[in-house]
Formats: C-alpha cells, structure tokens, sequence
C-alpha cells in the first residue's frame, strides 16, 4: 500500500514543480530590468489588475448572486429557460468576446455606422462613443464571461437550503427582499466566495482580454518582459508577485468558509417560489436576458454572419489548426485524468493529513496563471534541453536539438498542470460510489489494488471519468496564454489562430477559428447544467409537479 503513497507524493511533487520553481525567483537578487520596472511599469500592473479584479468582482456579484436568487426562489416568465441559459456565456472565452465586441463596436463595425447613417454623422468629431478597448471595455467582456462562476456555485447552494428555514423567516413576518438579505444570503456566502474566487483568478489569468485591449497587467508584462525583453528571470519574479495575489485570493476565500460556515437542517421539498408582481417580474426578466443575450446570444450570431461571409477561410489550414488542438485537447485529457484517477484512489487507500496535503498541492494548478505554469516550465525544460544537447554534441557530436521545449511534450505538461484540479475533483466526488464492501469483495476474491481500480472503480465511475475528460479537453480548446507563451515553432491551434487574425485587424476572419472553440465549450456547459439542476434533493419530482411552466 506504500507504492500508493509514493505515487501520489510523486504526481504532487511533479505538478508543484513549476509554482516552486517560479516563487523560488522571489530569493533571487534582482538586476537592473527589474528596477527598471519596478520605476515604470510595475505601479501600472498593479494597478489595472486590482481595478479589474474590484471591477469584475462587483460586477460577478451583482449578475450572479441577483440571478441565482431570481431563478431559484421566484416566479416569472422565462424562468425555466434562463436556469441554464445563464450559464451558456460560460462557453465563450473571454478573449473570444472581446474580439466579438471589437467589431461590433469599433468605428467601421456595424453600430458605429448604422448611427452615422441615421444622424447624418460624418466623422468620429461629431459624436462620442464609449471605447471598447480601453480598462472599462476589459472588465466588461470579463464580467459577461465570468459571472456564470458565482451563478452557478450561488443557484446550487440556494438548491441546498432547507425550505423550513426560510419558511421560518416569512412566519416572522420578513419579506421575500428581508429574508434573502438575513438568511439565505448568509447561508449561501461561503458558495458565493468560492465563485467570487474562481471568477478573480479567472480575470488574473487572462490574457487574449488585457493583451488585445492594450491593458497593462502582470501577465502582459510577464509575456513582454520575457519574450520582449528576453529576461525570464525577470518576468519569473513578476509570475511570483501574481502568485501572492493569487495566494491572497484563496486564503480569503478559505477565511471566508471558516469564519462564515453555517448549517441548516429541515425538510427538502420543493421550493415554493415567490411570485412577483408585473412590474417586478419583467424587470427581473431583463435582468437575467441582459447577461444571456450580451454575453452569448448576441456574440454566437455575429461569429456565426461573419463565419458565413468568411468561408473562404476554411482552408486546409484551417482543419489542420482544428486536427492540431484535438490532438492536443485529447492527449492533455487522457493524461489529466489517469493522474486525476491515481491521485484520488491513492488518497482513499492511504488517506490522513499528509496524504491530503499531497492532494491539495496537485490541485493548486487551476489557481495558478497559465503564463506562470509556462514560466516555471520552461526555464527548467530549456536548461534540461540544452545540458542534453551540450552533452550530445561533446560526446556524441549530435545535436538532440530542444527534446521538451521544441516539441508537445512541454505544452502538454503545462496543460496538466493547470487543468488537473479540473478531473480530480469530477473523479474524487464519484469514487464515493463505490462503497468500502465493493473493496472488500475484490479483496476478497485475490485482486491487487491496481486491479481492483481497473475491473471494479473504472467501470462503476466512467460516466465521470468521461466528463472529466471532457471539462479538461475544453479549457485546452480555450487556453490561449500558456499556449502562446510555450508552442513549440510552427504549432498553431485554433486560439492562436483566433488571437493572431484579431490581432491583425481581422476580426471577421478570426470568427470561425472562434466559433469552433465555442461549439466545444457548449458541452460542459450542458453537463455543469444538469448537475446543478440535479442538486437539490427531491428535485427530479419538482420537475414533475412544478407550475404552468415557470
């Protein structure tokens, strides 16, 4: 049973070695381009990314809680269809948005025009328009991607709330307003800090956003300063200051569920909604149709047009980009949740404080920026790479050339490093399924650990093994920083595609490289829906006997 130890110790060590690797940077005396920077531009980093956290912080909030609170406990028109709609913006990058938004808005886009052509406007000097690729413009295309985080995690613990509770607070004469602010609020703050959380990582993550935008963050200025600049030391101790926001965003999060923990026990029936009046209920319509038609509806149908006036781009080229990123997507998933797999049964073999903290350092990918998993891989990779090469052309005169950098195998362990949090948790929650007799059994009738995880765990869990593999080929259908930071030469995907067409002004033709990594991010979407819309118990019967339809 010791080999499962060594084994999960191993995959953790080997997963935490890049975050290691960059924070180490923090000891190291810095040079001269680094009070360069810290005299110019590090004051500016800081400041655009603590106003897009605060920006999108609030804006996550006021979207996410105020349409989980909505669908859930109220009644009105279109309530059944915004319960998963909300979560479709869910699929779009936020890159993808942004270059969506940008020819919309921008002074030869359609908007801009059709308002010359009805004022009679003839030049930018006759009227103003808000600008799109500014700071306001980046927390905007954020927000209508991110808020879905504190939606979700806020409309399931609504879900979970027990009905007598807040029956309780109507019979003491709270209103429908009073009882959300006094108790399921409260209830429900620890799920709307862990969405408040992912959604700030999210937005310290980003780069296609900030980047095509022209907004200064750390990692613009991690990608300018080592490929700009050619000073990865230097943009590894910029990594290492992102990471202590990072760390400070999950040690108050953490901080939060402690203090604010809270438990409610009661009958679990269905929920009896709030009916609102005619005025109210077609305001709260507006408010969950602004987030789906903004953050998806309207940005899916102009890819869409502009895909179909484009086709001339679905070129060889085109399906060998697409072949390229499967490839990618579906070795990165077959990879992630094997590791996933192995971590969660070695945890439940030899489970106990230390083991959990091997766990819980494998898992810490997902809050770690791309750009500073590629950093702390490719500093120690290249080193590896050119020892290698050295001794090959000493000994051997041969030239290995660059084995790891130069080729998938670097991206794709980056890839598993950020996204390995992703199938743990999906595998971890179904391995409760089978139950300590099942292990007993196997035991019984002579099988080994390892075969008892492959004839008894495997096929008893493969509906979410299947979906964990889906959720991590997705984010690397998605994952445009460490994938522009690390490709090997020559290697484009369908984000580097979407990204560089964007950059070049050519936003039209960026839309079917897009629209292809939507159509893939739908899939998760639909199953992260019908697990929420499972949560609460009972709930298979409330779809049965709910209303007329709301």
């Amino acid at each position: 049973m010791r080999v499962w130890t060594v084994i999960l110790w191993s995959i953790a060590a080997v997963v935490a070695a890049p975050v290691v690797v960059v924070l180490a940077y923090l000891v190291i005396p810095a040079g001269d381009v680094w009070a360069h920077l810290a005299a110019t531009v590090l004051p500016g980093y800081i400041v655009n990314s603590l106003v897009l956290m605060l920006g999108v912080g609030a804006g996550t909030l006021v979207l996410g809680v105020g349409c989980a609170w909505f669908v859930t406990m109220t009644r009105f028109p279109g309530r059944r269809f915004f319960e998963w709609a909300l979560i479709m913006p869910l699929a779009i990058p936020a890159y993808v948005v942004a270059f969506t938004y940008t020819g919309l808005l921008e002074y030869s886009g359609p908007v801009q025009s059709l308002l010359r052509d009805l004022f009679g406007w003839q030049s930018r000097a006759d009227y103003w328009f808000p600008q799109i690729r500014s700071l306001p413009g980046a927390v905007t295309m954020m927000t209508l991607v991110f808020y879905p985080y504190v939606y979700m995690l806020t409309r399931a613990a609504f879900l979970e709330q027990s009905v007598s509770v807040l029956d309780a607070a109507r019979t003491l004469g709270r209103s429908a307003g009073s009882t959300f602010y006094s108790v399921a609020l409260p209830l429900a703050r620890p799920s709307i800090a862990a969405g408040l959380a992912l959604a700030l990582m999210e937005t310290l993550n980003d780069f296609g956003t900030v980047q095509f935008f022209a907004v200064d963050t750390f990692v613009t200025g991690i990608y300018r300063t080592w490929l700009g600049l050619g000073e990865p030391g230097v943009a590894a101790q910029l990594g290492s200051v992102l990471m202590l926001f990072i760390l400070a965003l999950v040690l108050l999060e953490r901080l939060s569920r402690k203090r604010k923990m809270t438990h409610t026990v009661g009958v679990y029936r269905s929920i009896p909604r709030y009916p609102l009046s005619r005025p109210a209920a077609a305001g709260v319509f507006l408010l969950c149709a602004a987030p789906v038609f903004f953050g998806f509806i309207l940005p899916v149908a102009a890819m869409i047009v502009w895909t179909l006036q484009t086709l001339d781009f679905l070129d060889a080229r085109f399906l060998s980009m697409a072949a390229t990123s499967l490839y990618l997507s579906g070795i990165t998933a077959l990879v992630a949740v094997a590791a996933a797999l192995l971590l969660a049964y070695g945890h439940r073999l030899r489970p106990g404080r230390l083991n959990a903290a091997a766990v819980r350092l494998a898992s810490m990918g997902y809050a770690v920026p791309g750009a500073v998993i590629a950093l702390g891989i490719m500093i120690p990779f290249a080193a590896l790479d050119n020892f290698v090469d050295d001794v090959a052309r000493r000994y051997f005169d041969y030239s290995t050339g660059l084995l790891l950098t130069g080729t998938w195998t670097a991206l794709i362990f980056a890839y598993v490093v950020r996204f390995l949090a992703v199938s743990f948790n999906t595998v971890e929650s179904s391995m409760v399924k089978v139950t300590a007799s099942m292990d007993g059994a196997s035991r019984t009738l002579g099988m080994s650990p390892s075969k008892t995880l492959m004839r008894v765990y495997t096929p008893i869990m493969r509906p979410s093994i299947l979906t964990a593999a889906v959720l991590v080929f997705v984010d690397v259908m998605k994952e445009l920083p460490a994938t522009f930071m690390m490709r090997p030469f020559g290697l484009q995907t369908l984000a580097i595609r979407s990204y560089e067409l964007a950059s070049d002004g050519l936003l039209r033709e960026s839309s079917s490289s897009s629209l292809a990594i939507v159509a893939a991010g739908i899939i998760p979407v639909i199953i992260l829906s019908s697990m929420i819309a499972g949560a609460r118990p009972g709930s298979r019967k409330e779809k049965k006997t709910a209303g007329n339809g709301m």
